[in-house]
């Protein structure tokens, strides 16, 4: 039902609303009993009562659950720190041989007697077990992983815990401690019985109190209230609904009196929103509601309108137009640190300044989230798109954007074509300013292109290179190629990278060419073919890997793995998969990284790193150097191996800056305990220079 609030009432709209006095009780005990009737029949109290004794049932018992293992903890805790009480004085601190029990018998018997404890075992630092007294103990020591085991029996009568050295005032010694904490579990299930009869009672009052209070205080007005909406559903423009007889004095009595206004408010106005709604429908349909500028369908027909108007006049063939389309740089960026409030005063801003500083006959829009649309007659001093581009791009260059007592230096990347030279019809025209305003985009930003032939036929030879890719994925066209990494100590091969590699057949005489993989990985990224391709290549190379293993060549082998596939794809999960099918010993993969994907999500990056680590897998940052190089992840994630960018070690030997970069990513590598890899050694200068490095 609509509420909507005006201060101008309808001349001539006939919507009355009707009201009738109702009859009130003459005394207390008359409402009591009125109320108590409607109490009981009410299926509504019911439930409430219900929900609310259940729901006390729950939370508390939720605690008592909650709560019973901490008080079980403690008693025990109790035991224990009596069982340490006890222990500490009768150790024999003259006897010199750690070999020999601590203890003479009488103190043991005492212990045993007097305290908790009902035996005990006897171990040295060495983990020798030097005797035992009283009952035996279930938990045994061999080694440090055993010191943190306890025991409990399965009736509880019975604990175990290893007390060390920090426990036995420095005492060389572990004693596996048996306590009797058969009192633990009587005083847990009296402690559990209390709590369920406060339980019990406390629900019920509180139930009782709540089911009293619900007759008078809630039922009764929420009936009354009923009564007045369905008659206002029945006929929203002439409701005939009671004068209510419950003060304003409380929530519900005051509800009711609003209710009641606005049903009176809404009979008045619902005949002035009809009339609006058309009117509505049509500006949310072709108008920006953040701006109030037109969006893209308006854009297009404004554009329309204008050559339409141009059509058969004498000026037709002069009515040349500029249509740009201008991008926000790094937008994404304000939202996300600033806040979406501070972002959409920006793009309000710019609208504004669009708008106010650009002629009437200017047509501006907002066509997308952070994209603007600007069409511009060309005649007078603005003769070139060239010129309309400069005119928009000094307008956001022109001053900052103030925004809540703060300043932001806006920039934006422009693309502009031109009407009719570029298209003769308006979607054309406004697509060929989006081509040129990504290639502004792939040009550094904060710049503007003119729409060329030259951008369309790039954008239609991506889109064949996806189609071609698509082809070479559904026709086993991608293959493997593996460059071996050397141990230059020995000169032994002990890995082996994977390199994704791509023959597309054609009618050539060679039968078809090598396409690069700095051409199609690329567009395999953006397109988030990556994913399939990236778990086919660490399939395909696990597969190769096992036959090299079987052959007796145990040899790892590193396969990369994209950034996309890195944060979109469960590697986790897939690797344990494909090794588990494939047979590979986890410690003879290795999964290749760039820096860059370990930024994009320090968090997600954190648990996947471990999850990969878990499983034994070895983890490398690839092109190390070229990045953010940062020391924080390195000690943060668990990295087993650093990669020098091949274009550090290339030019080693003849820039002193890039020798001395390589040699402090080695010793950086080393002091981290990781194992360094260099890519792109071609000579045997390149090598001498790495082996002199370490």
């Amino acid at each position: 039902m609509p509420n909507t609030t005006t201060t101008q009432a309808s001349t001539n709209s006939s919507s009355t609303v009707k009201s009738t006095p109702t009859a009130t009780p003459t005394s207390l005990s008359e409402t009591l009993l009125s109320s108590g009737g409607q109490l009981w029949r009410s299926k509504l109290s019911w439930r409430v009562a219900i929900a609310v004794f259940l729901t006390i049932m729950s939370v508390q018992a939720i605690i008592l659950a909650s709560t019973i293992k901490t008080y079980e903890t403690k008693k025990i805790a109790n035991i224990v720190k009596l069982a340490k009480t006890a222990i500490i004085p009768t150790l024999d601190y003259k006897n010199t041989d750690l070999l020999a029990m601590p203890f003479d018998k009488g103190e043991m018997q005492r212990l045993i007697a007097y305290t908790p404890i009902s035996g005990f075992s006897v171990y040295s630092i060495n983990f020798d077990l030097l005797g035992y007294k009283g009952e035996p103990t279930h938990v045994f020591i061999n080694d440090l992983d055993d010191l943190d085991k306890t025991y409990r029996s399965g009736n509880g009568n019975n604990y175990e815990i290893v007390l060390r050295p920090r426990d036995l005032n420095s005492r060389p010694y572990y004693i596996v401690t048996r306590l009797n904490s058969s009192q633990v579990t009587q005083d847990v299930i009296n402690h559990v019985k209390q709590t369920i009869w406060v339980m019990l009672l406390l629900s019920a009052f509180v139930t009782v109190v709540l089911m009293i209070a619900l007759g008078k205080w809630l039922l009764e007005p929420i009936m009354f209230l009923q009564k007045n909406l369905i008659a206002a559903a029945k006929n929203p423009e002439s409701p005939y609904i009671e004068t209510s007889h419950f003060g304003n004095n409380d929530e519900i009595g005051n509800a009711i009196t609003l209710t009641q206004d606005l049903i009176r408010q809404n009979a008045k106005n619902i005949h002035e929103i009809k009339n609006r709604a058309q009117d509505q429908i049509h500006r949310l349909a072709y108008y920006d509601s953040l701006t109030g500028l037109p969006n893209r369908t308006s854009f297009l027909e404004k554009i329309a309108e204008v050559k339409e108007g141009a059509s058969n006049t004498p000026y037709e063939n002069n009515m040349r137009s500029a249509i740009i389309t201008l991008d926000l740089d790094h937008f994404k960026d304000i939202n996300d640190s600033m806040g979406h409030n501070v972002g959409d005063a920006i793009l309000k801003a710019v609208g504004i300044r669009l708008r106010s500083s650009l002629p009437d006959t200017v047509i501006v829009a907002r066509t997308g989230e952070d994209e603007f649309s600007v069409q511009i007659p060309l005649s007078g001093n603005m003769k070139t798109a060239k010129q309309a581009a400069e005119k928009v791009q000094g307008l956001i260059r022109m001053a900052p954007f103030s925004v809540f007592n703060e300043d932001f230096q806006i920039r934006a990347s422009i693309g502009v074509s031109t009407f009719p030279d570029d298209g003769h019809e308006p979607d054309q025209v406004l697509k060929n300013a989006d081509i040129a305003l990504n290639r502004a985009k792939e040009s550094g930003r904060d710049t503007y292109r003119e729409y060329m032939e030259d951008f369309d036929h790039a954008v239609q030879a991506r889109f064949q290179m996806l189609r071609d890719l698509r082809d070479a994925i559904d026709h086993n066209q991608l293959t493997l190629n593996y460059q071996p990494q050397l141990d230059l100590k020995t000169g032994e091969i002990i890995g082996a990278e994977a390199l994704l590699r791509w023959w597309k057949p054609d009618q050539s005489k060679e039968g078809g060419q090598w396409i690069s993989p700095a051409d199609f990985i690329p567009i395999a990224e953006q397109s988030g073919l990556i994913v399939p391709i990236g778990e086919w290549v660490l399939e395909t190379a696990c597969v190769t890997a096992k036959k090299w293993h079987k052959a007796g060549k145990n040899i790892r082998i590193a396969v990369n793995v994209s950034g996309v596939q890195f944060q979109q794809s469960d590697i986790a999960s897939f690797t344990k998969k494909i090794l588990k099918k494939t047979g590979v010993e986890p410690h003879l993969l290795e999964l290749e990284v760039t820096e860059s994907a370990f930024m994009d999500d320090i968090d997600h990056t954190v648990k996947v790193l471990d999850e990969l680590h878990a499983l034994g897998v070895e983890l490398a940052i690839d092109d190390f150097g070229t990045g953010y190089s940062s020391l924080a992840y390195l000690r943060q994630f668990p990295i087993d191996r650093l990669k020098i960018d091949q274009s550090f070690i290339r030019d080693a030997l003849t820039s002193a800056d890039d020798a001395a970069i390589t040699s402090t990513i080695i010793t950086l590598g080393h002091s981290l305990n990781l194992k360094v890899i260099a890519e792109g050694v071609e000579t045997i200068e390149h090598q001498k220079f790495l082996m002199e490095q370490g």
